[in-house]
Protein backbone atom coordinates (compact mmCIF):
# COMPACT_ATOMS: atom_id res chain seq x y z
CA UNK A 1 0.00 0.00 0.00
CA UNK A 2 2.61 2.59 0.34
CA UNK A 3 3.27 2.44 -3.61
CA UNK A 4 -0.26 4.27 -2.97
CA UNK A 5 1.18 7.32 -1.45
CA UNK A 6 4.10 6.97 -3.59
CA UNK A 7 1.48 7.53 -6.53
CA UNK A 8 0.03 10.18 -5.25
CA UNK A 9 2.73 12.04 -4.51
CA UNK A 10 3.94 11.63 -7.78
CA UNK A 11 0.76 12.64 -9.11
CA UNK A 12 0.68 15.81 -7.86
CA UNK A 13 4.07 16.74 -8.53
CA UNK A 14 3.82 16.21 -12.02
CA UNK A 15 0.59 18.41 -12.49
CA UNK A 16 2.03 21.44 -10.57
CA UNK A 17 5.22 21.04 -12.52
CA UNK A 18 3.66 20.81 -15.66
CA UNK A 19 1.17 23.95 -14.61
CA UNK A 20 4.61 25.66 -13.46
CA UNK A 21 6.30 25.06 -16.41
CA UNK A 22 3.28 25.33 -19.06
CA UNK A 23 2.90 29.45 -18.19
CA UNK A 24 2.17 30.95 -20.93
CA UNK A 25 1.72 34.84 -21.60
CA UNK A 26 -1.61 35.20 -21.31
CA UNK A 27 -0.76 33.29 -17.78
CA UNK A 28 1.55 35.48 -16.95
CA UNK A 29 2.02 39.15 -15.45
CA UNK A 30 4.44 41.91 -17.10
CA UNK A 31 6.17 43.65 -14.52
CA UNK A 32 8.98 45.70 -14.02
CA UNK A 33 12.56 45.32 -12.41
CA UNK A 34 12.19 47.48 -9.37
CA UNK A 35 8.21 45.15 -8.69
CA UNK A 36 10.01 42.22 -9.27
CA UNK A 37 13.27 43.29 -6.89
CA UNK A 38 10.31 44.32 -3.84
CA UNK A 39 8.82 41.33 -4.77
CA UNK A 40 11.44 38.50 -4.35
CA UNK A 41 12.42 40.59 -1.06
CA UNK A 42 9.16 40.08 0.58
CA UNK A 43 9.19 36.46 -0.76
CA UNK A 44 12.28 35.45 1.31
CA UNK A 45 11.00 37.17 4.45
CA UNK A 46 7.75 35.68 3.95
CA UNK A 47 9.04 31.76 3.09
CA UNK A 48 11.47 32.45 6.30
CA UNK A 49 8.45 33.95 8.33
CA UNK A 50 6.21 30.31 7.57
CA UNK A 51 9.16 27.69 7.67
CA UNK A 52 9.79 29.03 11.38
CA UNK A 53 6.02 28.17 11.79
CA UNK A 54 5.82 24.94 9.83
CA UNK A 55 9.29 23.90 11.26
CA UNK A 56 7.65 23.27 14.83
CA UNK A 57 4.50 22.41 14.14
CA UNK A 58 4.89 18.12 13.65
CA UNK A 59 6.54 18.05 16.80
CA UNK A 60 4.43 20.84 19.19
CA UNK A 61 2.11 17.47 20.49
CA UNK A 62 4.34 15.13 20.49
CA UNK A 63 7.05 16.73 23.04
CA UNK A 64 4.19 17.72 25.09
CA UNK A 65 3.70 13.94 25.15
CA UNK A 66 7.28 13.56 25.76
CA UNK A 67 6.77 15.66 28.96
CA UNK A 68 4.38 13.16 30.35
CA UNK A 69 1.19 15.48 29.73
CA UNK A 70 -2.50 13.87 29.34
CA UNK A 71 -4.92 14.77 26.57
CA UNK A 72 -6.46 16.98 29.04
CA UNK A 73 -3.38 19.05 29.53
CA UNK A 74 -2.15 19.09 26.50
CA UNK A 75 -5.84 20.43 24.71
CA UNK A 76 -5.92 23.14 27.72
CA UNK A 77 -2.25 23.86 25.91
CA UNK A 78 -3.82 24.82 22.43
CA UNK A 79 -7.03 25.96 23.45
CA UNK A 80 -4.49 28.74 25.53
CA UNK A 81 -2.64 29.51 22.10
CA UNK A 82 -6.13 30.11 19.89
CA UNK A 83 -7.49 31.75 22.96
CA UNK A 84 -4.36 34.20 23.52
CA UNK A 85 -4.53 34.97 19.61
CA UNK A 86 -7.96 35.90 20.21
CA UNK A 87 -7.88 38.73 22.89
CA UNK A 88 -4.13 39.59 22.70
CA UNK A 89 -3.93 39.34 19.07
CA UNK A 90 -6.49 41.80 18.27
CA UNK A 91 -4.86 44.40 20.29
CA UNK A 92 -1.61 43.87 18.93
CA UNK A 93 -2.60 44.08 15.30
CA UNK A 94 -4.22 47.25 16.17
CA UNK A 95 -0.89 48.57 17.35
CA UNK A 96 0.51 47.44 13.72
CA UNK A 97 -1.70 49.90 12.64
CA UNK A 98 -0.47 52.75 14.88
CA UNK A 99 3.10 51.84 15.60
CA UNK A 100 4.02 50.78 12.31
CA UNK A 101 3.38 47.51 10.01
CA UNK A 102 7.72 46.63 10.27
CA UNK A 103 7.89 47.14 14.00
CA UNK A 104 5.03 44.61 14.19
CA UNK A 105 6.82 41.97 11.90
CA UNK A 106 9.68 42.68 14.10
CA UNK A 107 7.57 41.60 16.92
CA UNK A 108 6.72 38.43 15.26
CA UNK A 109 9.99 37.41 15.32
CA UNK A 110 10.47 38.18 18.52
CA UNK A 111 7.84 37.04 19.89
CA UNK A 112 7.73 33.40 18.39
CA UNK A 113 11.77 32.88 19.09
CA UNK A 114 10.73 33.29 22.90
CA UNK A 115 7.56 30.83 22.35
CA UNK A 116 10.77 28.24 20.98
CA UNK A 117 13.23 29.02 23.80
CA UNK A 118 10.42 27.97 26.15
CA UNK A 119 9.87 24.50 24.84
CA UNK A 120 13.43 23.97 26.31
CA UNK A 121 11.49 23.58 29.70
CA UNK A 122 8.83 20.77 30.96
CA UNK A 123 7.09 22.91 33.24
CA UNK A 124 3.64 23.41 32.29
CA UNK A 125 3.70 27.00 33.35
CA UNK A 126 6.46 28.08 31.13
CA UNK A 127 4.99 25.71 27.97
CA UNK A 128 1.87 27.53 28.54
CA UNK A 129 3.36 30.88 28.49
CA UNK A 130 5.05 29.78 25.29
CA UNK A 131 1.18 28.80 23.52
CA UNK A 132 0.17 32.05 24.30
CA UNK A 133 3.37 33.97 22.76
CA UNK A 134 2.71 32.17 20.18
CA UNK A 135 -0.75 32.98 19.78
CA UNK A 136 0.05 36.63 19.86
CA UNK A 137 2.66 35.68 17.01
CA UNK A 138 0.21 33.77 14.67
CA UNK A 139 -2.31 36.83 14.65
CA UNK A 140 0.91 39.39 13.61
CA UNK A 141 2.18 36.66 10.76
CA UNK A 142 -1.38 36.70 9.56
CA UNK A 143 -1.92 39.96 9.19
CA UNK A 144 0.74 42.79 9.75
CA UNK A 145 2.72 41.24 7.08
CA UNK A 146 0.07 41.47 4.54
CA UNK A 147 -1.04 45.24 5.78
CA UNK A 148 2.76 45.93 5.35
CA UNK A 149 3.25 44.27 1.95
CA UNK A 150 -0.17 46.12 0.69
CA UNK A 151 0.93 49.89 2.15
CA UNK A 152 4.56 49.25 0.50
CA UNK A 153 3.03 47.81 -2.59
CA UNK A 154 0.67 51.07 -2.87
CA UNK A 155 3.11 53.73 -1.85
CA UNK A 156 5.42 52.63 -4.79
CA UNK A 157 2.98 53.48 -7.00
CA UNK A 158 3.04 49.25 -8.64
CA UNK A 159 -0.48 48.24 -10.21
CA UNK A 160 -2.78 46.68 -8.58
CA UNK A 161 -2.94 43.66 -10.48
CA UNK A 162 0.62 42.67 -9.11
CA UNK A 163 -0.53 41.98 -5.66
CA UNK A 164 -2.24 38.46 -7.29
CA UNK A 165 1.23 37.91 -8.26
CA UNK A 166 3.24 38.43 -5.04
CA UNK A 167 0.47 36.70 -3.34
CA UNK A 168 0.20 33.69 -5.03
CA UNK A 169 3.86 33.18 -5.36
CA UNK A 170 4.21 33.42 -1.45
CA UNK A 171 1.18 31.34 -1.01
CA UNK A 172 3.02 28.52 -3.60
CA UNK A 173 6.80 29.09 -1.30
CA UNK A 174 5.74 29.79 2.02
CA UNK A 175 2.42 27.30 2.23
CA UNK A 176 3.90 25.08 -0.07
CA UNK A 177 7.17 24.16 -0.97
CA UNK A 178 8.87 25.58 2.07
CA UNK A 179 6.21 24.01 4.25
CA UNK A 180 7.14 20.39 2.86
CA UNK A 181 10.79 21.10 2.98
CA UNK A 182 10.90 22.40 6.34
CA UNK A 183 8.78 19.04 7.45
CA UNK A 184 11.89 17.19 5.79
CA UNK A 185 13.87 19.03 7.85
CA UNK A 186 12.68 18.97 11.32
CA UNK A 187 12.09 15.40 10.41
CA UNK A 188 15.95 15.11 10.10
CA UNK A 189 16.84 16.83 12.72
CA UNK A 190 14.63 15.18 15.62
CA UNK A 191 14.85 11.28 14.25
CA UNK A 192 17.60 10.95 11.68
CA UNK A 193 20.10 12.60 13.70
CA UNK A 194 18.62 11.90 17.07
CA UNK A 195 18.82 15.68 18.00
CA UNK A 196 15.45 15.12 19.65
CA UNK A 197 11.60 16.87 20.02
CA UNK A 198 13.61 20.40 20.82
CA UNK A 199 15.65 20.62 17.91
CA UNK A 200 13.03 21.90 15.09
CA UNK A 201 12.08 24.62 17.94
CA UNK A 202 15.77 25.47 18.10
CA UNK A 203 16.36 25.47 14.21
CA UNK A 204 13.04 27.95 13.96
CA UNK A 205 14.02 30.11 16.29
CA UNK A 206 17.57 30.67 13.81
CA UNK A 207 15.55 31.42 10.76
CA UNK A 208 13.05 33.78 12.72
CA UNK A 209 16.16 35.33 13.71
CA UNK A 210 17.58 35.15 10.03
CA UNK A 211 14.19 36.47 9.05
CA UNK A 212 14.35 39.49 11.07
CA UNK A 213 17.51 40.51 10.15
CA UNK A 214 16.29 41.29 6.37
CA UNK A 215 13.45 42.89 8.02
CA UNK A 216 15.84 45.52 9.75
CA UNK A 217 17.90 46.30 7.03
CA UNK A 218 15.82 46.15 3.97
CA UNK A 219 12.20 47.45 5.07
CA UNK A 220 10.97 50.61 5.14
CA UNK A 221 8.50 51.75 8.02
CA UNK A 222 4.65 52.20 7.27
CA UNK A 223 1.50 53.03 9.09
CA UNK A 224 -2.51 52.39 8.63
CA UNK A 225 -3.27 55.94 10.78
CA UNK A 226 -0.20 57.31 12.74
CA UNK A 227 -2.12 59.97 14.04
CA UNK A 228 -1.34 60.59 18.03
CA UNK A 229 -5.20 61.35 18.81
CA UNK A 230 -6.57 58.05 18.28
CA UNK A 231 -6.34 55.28 21.40
CA UNK A 232 -6.63 51.91 21.24
CA UNK A 233 -10.13 52.05 22.34
CA UNK A 234 -10.81 54.63 19.46
CA UNK A 235 -9.04 52.33 16.64
CA UNK A 236 -11.47 49.27 17.85
CA UNK A 237 -14.27 51.70 17.18
CA UNK A 238 -13.52 52.73 13.94
CA UNK A 239 -12.77 49.09 12.53
CA UNK A 240 -16.03 48.28 14.23
CA UNK A 241 -17.48 51.02 12.23
CA UNK A 242 -16.02 50.49 9.00
CA UNK A 243 -16.96 46.79 9.05
CA UNK A 244 -20.95 47.48 10.11
CA UNK A 245 -20.81 50.58 7.44
CA UNK A 246 -19.56 48.80 4.56
CA UNK A 247 -21.39 45.04 3.66
CA UNK A 248 -18.67 44.05 1.29
CA UNK A 249 -15.91 44.16 4.11
CA UNK A 250 -18.43 42.36 6.97
CA UNK A 251 -19.19 39.35 4.25
CA UNK A 252 -15.37 38.98 3.74
CA UNK A 253 -15.05 38.74 7.35
CA UNK A 254 -17.83 36.48 7.40
CA UNK A 255 -16.58 33.88 4.84
CA UNK A 256 -13.02 33.95 5.95
CA UNK A 257 -14.21 33.09 9.46
CA UNK A 258 -16.20 30.06 8.05
CA UNK A 259 -13.55 28.80 5.80
CA UNK A 260 -10.82 29.13 8.08
CA UNK A 261 -12.82 27.59 10.93
CA UNK A 262 -13.73 24.69 8.61
CA UNK A 263 -9.87 24.76 7.91
CA UNK A 264 -8.12 24.18 11.05
CA UNK A 265 -11.19 21.95 12.30
CA UNK A 266 -9.89 19.85 9.35
CA UNK A 267 -6.51 19.77 11.15
CA UNK A 268 -7.56 17.75 13.88
CA UNK A 269 -10.11 15.66 11.90
CA UNK A 270 -7.95 14.10 9.31
CA UNK A 271 -5.87 11.69 11.12
CA UNK A 272 -8.62 10.02 12.72
CA UNK A 273 -10.65 10.01 9.47
CA UNK A 274 -8.02 8.28 7.71
CA UNK A 275 -7.28 5.41 10.49
CA UNK A 276 -10.46 5.08 12.14
CA UNK A 277 -9.24 1.56 13.47
CA UNK A 278 -5.69 2.95 13.87
CA UNK A 279 -4.31 1.86 10.40
CA UNK A 280 -0.82 2.54 10.62
CA UNK A 281 -0.33 5.73 7.82
CA UNK A 282 2.56 7.93 7.26
CA UNK A 283 1.39 10.84 8.89
CA UNK A 284 4.47 13.05 7.33
CA UNK A 285 4.18 11.58 4.04
CA UNK A 286 0.56 12.38 3.89
CA UNK A 287 1.37 15.74 5.38
CA UNK A 288 3.48 16.52 2.61
CA UNK A 289 1.11 15.06 -0.11
CA UNK A 290 -1.56 18.00 1.54
CA UNK A 291 1.08 20.75 1.31
CA UNK A 292 1.88 20.10 -2.39
CA UNK A 293 -2.19 19.82 -3.22
CA UNK A 294 -1.65 23.27 -1.53
CA UNK A 295 0.75 24.27 -4.21
CA UNK A 296 -1.39 23.14 -6.94
CA UNK A 297 -4.30 25.18 -6.18
CA UNK A 298 -2.18 28.30 -5.75
CA UNK A 299 -0.95 27.23 -9.07
CA UNK A 300 -3.89 27.65 -10.33
CA UNK A 301 -4.94 30.54 -8.80
CA UNK A 302 -2.18 32.50 -9.84
CA UNK A 303 -3.46 31.51 -13.38
CA UNK A 304 -6.71 32.78 -12.64
CA UNK A 305 -5.63 36.06 -11.39
CA UNK A 306 -3.78 36.98 -14.31
CA UNK A 307 -6.95 37.34 -16.26
CA UNK A 308 -8.15 40.51 -15.56
CA UNK A 309 -11.87 39.61 -17.23
CA UNK A 310 -12.15 36.53 -14.56
CA UNK A 311 -13.24 38.12 -10.88
CA UNK A 312 -12.24 36.79 -7.52
CA UNK A 313 -14.96 37.12 -6.57
CA UNK A 314 -17.31 34.74 -9.23
CA UNK A 315 -14.59 31.75 -9.33
CA UNK A 316 -14.29 31.45 -5.44
CA UNK A 317 -18.19 30.61 -5.21
CA UNK A 318 -17.36 27.34 -6.72
CA UNK A 319 -14.35 26.63 -4.93
CA UNK A 320 -15.84 27.06 -1.61
CA UNK A 321 -18.62 24.61 -2.61
CA UNK A 322 -16.47 22.17 -4.44
CA UNK A 323 -14.41 22.09 -0.57
CA UNK A 324 -18.03 21.73 0.58
CA UNK A 325 -18.73 18.53 -1.26
CA UNK A 326 -14.84 17.34 -0.33
CA UNK A 327 -15.45 17.00 3.60
CA UNK A 328 -18.76 15.34 3.07
CA UNK A 329 -17.10 12.36 1.92
CA UNK A 330 -15.81 11.05 4.81
CA UNK A 331 -19.91 11.10 5.44
CA UNK A 332 -20.59 9.50 2.22
CA UNK A 333 -17.66 6.59 3.01
CA UNK A 334 -19.33 5.44 6.16
CA UNK A 335 -22.59 4.94 4.40
CA UNK A 336 -21.79 3.53 1.32
CA UNK A 337 -18.46 1.34 2.53
CA UNK A 338 -19.05 -1.11 5.13
CA UNK A 339 -16.94 -0.73 7.75
CA UNK A 340 -13.56 -3.10 8.79
CA UNK A 341 -13.24 -4.67 12.15
CA UNK A 342 -9.88 -5.45 11.58
CA UNK A 343 -7.48 -3.43 13.86
CA UNK A 344 -4.13 -1.84 12.36
CA UNK A 345 -3.03 -3.01 8.91
CA UNK A 346 -2.56 -0.34 6.15
CA UNK A 347 -5.57 2.39 5.00
CA UNK A 348 -8.62 0.94 4.06
CA UNK A 349 -10.58 1.64 0.56
CA UNK A 350 -12.63 3.96 2.26
CA UNK A 351 -9.64 5.82 3.52
CA UNK A 352 -8.42 6.21 0.11
CA UNK A 353 -11.31 7.88 -1.33
CA UNK A 354 -11.22 10.42 1.69
CA UNK A 355 -7.32 11.06 1.05
CA UNK A 356 -8.49 11.82 -2.12
CA UNK A 357 -11.09 14.23 -1.43
CA UNK A 358 -8.76 15.80 1.28
CA UNK A 359 -6.03 16.21 -1.39
CA UNK A 360 -8.65 18.52 -3.11
CA UNK A 361 -9.74 20.12 -0.01
CA UNK A 362 -6.25 21.12 0.31
CA UNK A 363 -5.64 22.63 -3.21
CA UNK A 364 -8.70 24.67 -2.60
CA UNK A 365 -6.88 25.73 0.30
CA UNK A 366 -4.29 26.81 -1.60
CA UNK A 367 -6.48 29.24 -4.18
CA UNK A 368 -8.05 30.53 -0.93
CA UNK A 369 -5.47 32.37 0.55
CA UNK A 370 -3.81 34.43 -2.46
CA UNK A 371 -7.57 35.31 -3.51
CA UNK A 372 -8.70 36.23 0.10
CA UNK A 373 -5.54 38.14 0.10
CA UNK A 374 -6.63 39.47 -3.07
CA UNK A 375 -9.80 40.51 -2.29
CA UNK A 376 -8.83 41.65 1.48
CA UNK A 377 -6.68 44.57 -0.43
CA UNK A 378 -9.25 45.70 -2.40
CA UNK A 379 -12.30 46.29 0.71
CA UNK A 380 -10.23 46.76 3.87
CA UNK A 381 -9.48 50.47 4.19
CA UNK A 382 -5.88 51.13 4.83
CA UNK A 383 -6.12 52.85 8.15
CA UNK A 384 -7.21 49.93 10.25
CA UNK A 385 -6.05 47.12 7.98
CA UNK A 386 -4.20 45.40 10.55
CA UNK A 387 -7.08 45.65 12.87
CA UNK A 388 -9.93 44.46 10.54
CA UNK A 389 -7.64 41.87 9.72
CA UNK A 390 -7.33 40.53 13.30
CA UNK A 391 -11.33 41.30 13.99
CA UNK A 392 -12.21 38.57 11.07
CA UNK A 393 -9.86 36.10 13.71
CA UNK A 394 -11.80 36.44 16.75
CA UNK A 395 -14.74 34.54 15.46
CA UNK A 396 -12.78 32.27 13.55
CA UNK A 397 -10.32 31.57 17.19
CA UNK A 398 -13.29 31.39 19.28
CA UNK A 399 -14.79 28.56 16.83
CA UNK A 400 -11.44 26.45 17.24
CA UNK A 401 -11.22 26.69 20.97
CA UNK A 402 -15.19 25.75 21.02
CA UNK A 403 -13.93 22.71 18.72
CA UNK A 404 -10.94 21.84 20.54
CA UNK A 405 -12.65 21.61 24.26
CA UNK A 406 -15.76 19.49 22.69
CA UNK A 407 -13.51 17.28 19.90
CA UNK A 408 -14.53 13.79 21.64
CA UNK A 409 -18.13 14.93 22.42
CA UNK A 410 -19.10 14.60 18.88
CA UNK A 411 -18.86 11.77 16.48
CA UNK A 412 -16.06 12.53 13.59
CA UNK A 413 -18.57 12.25 10.93
CA UNK A 414 -20.91 15.25 12.90
CA UNK A 415 -17.50 17.58 13.05
CA UNK A 416 -17.10 17.10 9.12
CA UNK A 417 -20.73 17.66 8.44
CA UNK A 418 -20.53 20.91 10.14
CA UNK A 419 -18.03 22.01 8.61
CA UNK A 420 -19.04 21.54 5.05
CA UNK A 421 -22.10 23.49 5.93
CA UNK A 422 -19.85 26.40 7.15
CA UNK A 423 -18.08 25.85 3.65
CA UNK A 424 -21.95 25.70 1.40
CA UNK A 425 -22.47 29.00 3.74
CA UNK A 426 -19.15 30.80 2.60
CA UNK A 427 -20.26 29.85 -0.57
CA UNK A 428 -23.74 31.42 -0.55
CA UNK A 429 -22.04 34.68 1.42
CA UNK A 430 -19.03 35.08 -1.63
CA UNK A 431 -22.50 34.60 -4.21
CA UNK A 432 -23.57 38.26 -2.27
CA UNK A 433 -20.64 39.57 -2.34
CA UNK A 434 -20.16 39.21 -5.98
CA UNK A 435 -23.62 41.11 -6.47
CA UNK A 436 -22.93 43.44 -3.90
CA UNK A 437 -19.72 44.43 -5.84
CA UNK A 438 -20.83 44.34 -8.80
CA UNK A 439 -23.47 46.88 -8.51
CA UNK A 440 -21.05 49.15 -6.74
CA UNK A 441 -18.79 49.32 -9.87
CA UNK A 442 -22.46 49.48 -12.28
CA UNK A 443 -23.14 52.84 -9.80
CA UNK A 444 -19.66 53.93 -10.19
CA UNK A 445 -19.39 53.67 -13.95
CA UNK A 446 -22.96 55.33 -14.19
CA UNK A 447 -21.86 58.08 -11.76
CA UNK A 448 -18.38 58.37 -14.16
CA UNK A 449 -20.32 58.46 -17.68
CA UNK A 450 -23.21 61.34 -16.40
CA UNK A 451 -20.87 64.41 -16.40
CA UNK A 452 -18.79 62.93 -19.45
CA UNK A 453 -21.91 62.81 -21.30
CA UNK A 454 -23.02 66.05 -20.74
CA UNK A 455 -19.77 67.48 -21.53
CA UNK A 456 -20.43 66.20 -24.98
CA UNK A 457 -23.64 67.21 -25.31
CA UNK A 458 -22.03 70.80 -24.48
CA UNK A 459 -19.56 71.14 -26.96
CA UNK A 460 -21.93 69.39 -30.02
CA UNK A 461 -22.70 72.04 -32.20
CA UNK A 462 -26.27 73.25 -32.67
CA UNK A 463 -28.57 72.18 -35.22
CA UNK A 464 -30.93 74.93 -36.90
CA UNK A 465 -33.42 73.80 -38.25
CA UNK A 466 -35.00 76.18 -41.41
Amino acid sequence: MEMFYYLVFGVLSFVVASLELSKTNKDRINTTTAFNSFKNNYLVVYSLMMSGDWMQGPYVYYLYSQYGFSKGDIGRLFIAGFGSSMFFGTIVGSLADKQGRKRACVTYCITYILSCITKHSPQYKVLMLGRILGGVATSLLFSAFESWLVAEHNKRGFEQQWLSLTFSKAIFLGNGLFAILSGLFANLLADNLGFGPVAPFDAAACILALGMAIILSSWPENFGDPSDNKDLLTQFKGAALAIAADEKIALLGAIQSLFEGSMYTFVFLWTPALSPNDEDIPHGFIFATFMLSSMLGSSIASRMMARVSLRTESYMQMVFAIAAFTLLLPIITSILVPPSGVKGGSISFAGCIQLFGFCTFEACVGIFWPSIMKMRSQYIPEEARSTIMNFFRVPLNMFVCVVLYNVNAFPITVMFGMCSIFLFMASILQRRLMVVSEREIQKSRSQDWTPMKERIEEELPLKVTI
